[in-house]
């Protein structure tokens, strides 16, 4: 499971967006389930406060950000052509401690390899602070 919005009320120190864990129990009578978390810590949920948990069998690679997994399985296609970028890769094949499986075909991992996202945006931030207008 995963926890998809911080709570500083679980746990000894709070909860937060991306922790990720197992459920270890399961009771239906008290309708509460318990989580050890990637910290080794026990949390209890109650039934209602399931909302903020996940499936985490698989996530995204932006999800994945900031947190490491024992072993990575990451699809590599030309159907997703748009997401083919080094820096993506890169941040996917890092998240792995131990194992990583790349799925998919040669072509695609090469395009991703050769494409460097621009990394600039133009989002106009800096006219936005001072008020002038854009023509």
């Amino acid at each position: 499971m995963t926890q998809i919005r911080n709570n500083y009320e679980k746990g000894a120190n709070g909860v937060f967006n991306g922790t990720v864990g197992v459920v270890t129990a399961l009771d239906p009578v008290e309708q509460r389930l318990t989580v050890r978390t990637d910290e080794d810590e026990e949390v209890p949920y109650d039934f209602d406060e399931l909302d903020e948990l996940a499936h985490a069998y698989a996530v995204t690679i932006h999800r994945s950000q900031g947190s490491e997994y024992p072993a990575v399985v990451i699809p590599v296609t030309m159907s997703a052509w748009m997401m083919l970028q080094r820096n993506l890769l890169y941040t996917a094949v890092t998240r792995a401690r131990k194992l990583v499986v790349l799925v998919g075909s040669r072509r695609a991992i090469a395009q991703a390899v050769r494409t460097v996202s621009a990394g600039r945006r133009f989002t106009a931030l800096a006219h936005r602070l001072t008020g002038e207008t854009l023509v």
